[in-house]
């Protein structure tokens, strides 16, 4: 059935249908919350645990009012990340869905993830404001659910990839690492990157730096508890403003594209380099052309761009807001402007692209 209007006719199934999609989608959008809820209660881990269950069952388990777990359950169910059996009124969550919502060091662990957009749609408020001034909205501003989720969703990656995977594909790095060389990991966060690489490389030194003061000191309190006082410094520190000279390898983990002078920021790395040093790079995973994105990482990438990163490079001097799904070929151009000669991918995720830059 069509329905026809002054300048254009309507295809009413297509219509619908789109409709319908839509309501998926707000149901998708609603899940967010539940998901956070669920990883919060201890619904996730608790049915993992157990295998099949009552709403009576979860409840007791977690110590929340059942009316909560019955309805939690229910929407779950609907969304296919539990399984309900009508015969005896349980509901289980399957094998698969176990790794993905409560073992943090899979590579395919959710929790974080969503932990990361709820904070960051709980900001749209001010991310609306931002838009209409033409202003920008610093990292630092955010709710913390941006800052630990995002932490908790790259960390599992890092952890499967970074000194297995991705320090080795680097010309001469790990040899260099293993004797003791000088680290910079530069928007350091919460620290999971330098950690995990001073946990690796014993006899190393590793200087992390970030400009948000409370992240630093969350990641100095994750460097007591690994016992790796005294090998790792934690500073607060812009990204052109990282101290001394003569590192080994420079990192970057998922921020240069947040940053508002990127090249700036290129710029100091050269300088800070030791002669024959490596700048290691890993940036969301993007192909250089809009169509290239057009996928499920890719949606997701470019939401976060609009509500979290490209806010966060307006916020900065230049707001050169190169966007989460900037390329590697824009990258590139980024490195090449402050002088660097030798640019490649190394290694790819389904969410990371991983350069090598040398001069």
């Amino acid at each position: 059935m069509s329905l026809a209007t002054d300048t254009v006719t309507i295809d009413e199934d297509k219509l619908m249908s789109f409709v319908f999609r839509a309501v998926g989608e707000v149901g998708a959008a609603l899940n967010g919350a539940l998901v956070v809820l669920g990883d919060e209660l201890g619904y996730y881990r608790a049915m993992a645990e157990a295998g099949p269950l009552t709403p009576a069952d979860l409840a007791g388990r977690t110590g929340t009012g059942e009316p909560y777990a019955r309805e939690w359950l229910n929407a779950q169910a609907a969304g296919d990340y539990v399984e309900y059996d009508p015969a005896d009124g349980t509901y289980t969550l399957p094998p698969e869905h176990v790794v993905a919502f409560t073992d943090e060091t899979s590579p395919a662990y959710l929790p974080g993830l969503f932990q990361l957009a709820h904070g960051t749609i709980r900001d749209t408020p001010a991310i609306l404001g931002a838009a209409r001034g033409e202003t920008g909205y610093g990292w630092h501003e955010h709710n913390v659910d941006v800052h630990l989720g995002c932490e908790r969703f790259f960390r599992p990656s890092y952890l499967n990839s970074l000194t297995s995977t991705w320090l080795p594909a680097l010309d001469g790095v790990v040899e260099t690492l293993r004797r003791g060389g000088r680290v910079a990991d530069i928007g350091c966060g919460y620290g999971a990157s330098t950690v995990l690489m001073a946990q690796a490389f014993e006899r190393s030194t590793f200087t992390g730096t970030d400009y948000h003061a409370e992240s630093i000191d969350v990641a100095r309190e994750r460097a007591a508890d690994a016992g790796l006082t005294g090998r790792v410094d934690f500073q607060v520190a812009g990204a052109a403003e990282h101290p001394a000279e003569g590192y080994d390898l420079v990192t970057m983990f998922d921020c240069l594209h947040d940053m508002g002078d990127p090249v700036g920021a290129a710029r100091h790395v050269r300088a800070i380099l030791a002669p024959g040093g490596s700048w290691m790079i890993v940036e969301p995973a993007a192909g250089d052309r809009v169509e290239d994105n057009l996928n499920a990482v890719g949606r997701v990438y470019y939401a976060f761009s609009t509500l979290l990163c490209t806010p966060a490079s307006l916020s900065q001097d230049v707001g050169a807001a190169l966007g989460t799904q900037a390329g590697p070929a824009r990258i590139r151009q980024v490195v090449e402007a402050a002088g660097f000669t030798r640019f490649r991918t190394v290694a790819a995720t389904p969410f990371n692209n991983v350069f090598e830059v040398r001069v």
